[in-house]
């Protein structure tokens, strides 16, 4: 039994390597996307280089962030954990060093993995760690802290491009990472699952992450039209059906097929898809619409957004609450509709955009809608499958909405009709960009309808989450299993 107690001083070390790793991968997924416009401009990429700067990263973590926990249960939660963190900072440094834009494409590829290994592990550790009476406070604090490094990573970014250059929003891993280590060998007990037999679904994660990557490329490279990406586009498809085949047949799927037994849970990550994939798709463009468009600084465009995650900090666990009180249905509902209005009044930034007048409006009621729909849909996947299965339900809510995010950054910038140059062109871009939100509002407002639609309160006494407090835009929190899952 889990017997640190969290006053102790192996509690608050065990809490502070568990935030430092995390914060590793949160900075990471709100960080790079500051410094697109410099990455394209000093290795002279187009769009796709960008679009894969960010969509190589969480095509990994997408495809492999399932498999990451059930090593960490399998071989050790600490040592699986521990590899996440150097993996993750060699990547890092790979990308710091990147000397053209394939390496940098294949170095952030490989940081996905590292994510997918420490990220849940990140949330396992103090799960395992930790007395019964203080767990709820620890993933309390731990989620906190990790939204407040979520919060400052944009303004870490913007900073970091605008000073010593891009390159140091990778090569700021390195230093952490050499802190959370040694840390996390000398403070952080060892625990398992108590799985032993050493199975894993590997031809599941490795079709899945093929599928994946087949069908990103054949939306990015669409506007070739040539008969490869056609070939591609195909053959993505065709991995997918082969996943779904090799889930349904194998005694320890990554994915069991029968989880989506459940309406209820095939609803909500179907809302879950909509939602991130708008909110996949406006991160990725609006830093780039901020720069390109409007002339801000990285760290004027950066700064800009923070209010969607400080409102997520702020309120999100009063809006959990709410949603247990009222159900989820008007939640799911509603917040989809609002953060669908942030993304119209988005339209109206374009050339010398003013923050409070054009910006902040927008980022408000994006923030709100956010705050309004995050929290519910977490506890209603949780709700939705029997409690020896909520980590299962938490991980596969969380690979969902990446792989949305994923899709989303791929197919968006075609939709919208964006060419390879089209971020050196503010008049190209602004067009383009203003036709994209409305393609986002669009997707969000058919969120809604499905959860207007599908989407009933769930049964008294359910599962709820642990983390209450959330603010990583990019993604639900990520719950692990309880007991009853070992």
């Amino acid at each position: 039994m889990p017997d640190v107690r969290l006053s102790s001083s192996q509690g608050k070390w065990i809490l502070f390597t568990t935030v430092l790793g995390s914060g590793m991968a949160l900075l990471d997924s709100t960080v790079v996307n500051v410094a697109l416009p410099r990455i394209g401009a000093d290795l002279n990429a187009d769009l796709a280089v960008l679009q894969w700067t960010v969509n190589a990263y969480m095509l990994t973590l997408a495809g492999l962030i399932l498999l990451g926990g059930s090593l960490g249960d399998t071989y050790g939660r600490r040592k699986i954990f521990i590899v996440g963190v150097v993996w993750f900072a060699v990547a890092s440094l790979l990308c710091g060093l990147a000397p053209d834009a394939g390496v940098l494409i294949a170095a952030r590829a490989l940081q996905g993995i590292g994510g997918a290994l420490l990220t849940p592990g990140s949330l396992a550790l103090i799960q395992a760690s930790f007395h019964a009476d203080d767990r709820a406070r620890a993933v309390g604090l731990w989620s906190g802290f990790g939204g407040i490094g979520a919060a400052v990573g944009p303004f870490v970014g913007g900073w970091l491009v605008d000073g010593p250059g891009w390159r140091w929003v990778f090569l700021l891993n390195v230093p952490l990472a050499l802190v959370c280590v040694p840390v996390a060998l000398r403070h952080v007990p060892e625990s398992a699952g108590g799985r032993a037999h050493g199975r894993f679904d590997a031809l599941g994660a490795v079709l899945a992450a093929l599928s994946l990557a087949l069908v990103t490329y054949a939306l990015i490279e669409a506007t070739d039209g040539s008969l490869a990406v056609a070939v591609t586009a195909v053959a993505g498809v065709a991995a997918g059906v082969a996943f779904v085949y090799v889930e349904k047949h194998r005694p320890d799927p990554m994915m069991p097929l029968d989880i989506f037994s459940s309406r209820q849970f095939t609803a909500v990550n179907l809302v879950t898809l909509c939602v991130y994939a708008a909110f996949g798709g406006f991160f990725f463009l609006a830093v780039i619409q901020l720069q390109v468009v409007s002339g801000y600084s990285p760290l004027a465009a950066g700064t800009a957004l923070l209010p969607t995650t400080a409102l997520m900090l702020l309120f999100s666990a009063r809006s959990g609450a709410l949603g247990e009180r009222i159900g989820p249905r008007i939640p799911l509902t509603v917040g989809p509709l609002l953060a669908g209005a942030g993304m119209l009044l988005m339209t109206r930034v374009g050339e010398n955009a003013s923050y409070p007048r054009d910006v902040l409006p927008a980022v408000l009621v994006l923030g709100l809608g956010m705050v309004t729909l995050v929290a519910p849909l977490t506890a209603t996947v949780l709700a939705s499958v029997d409690p020896a299965r909520a980590g299962l339900a938490s991980g596969v809510n969380n690979a969902a909405a990446r792989a949305a995010g994923l899709l989303a950054v791929a197919a968006l910038p075609l939709v919208a009709g964006m060419g390879p140059e089209a971020y050196r062109s503010p008049d190209a871009f602004d067009a383009a960009f203003g036709r994209a939100m409305v393609v986002c509002a669009a997707i969000l407002l058919a969120g809604a309808f499905l959860a207007v639609t599908y989407v009933r309160r769930p049964a008294p006494g359910c599962e709820r989450p642990e983390c209450r407090r959330h603010g990583n835009v990019m993604s639900p929190p990520l719950e692990r299993p309880g007991p009853a899952e070992g």
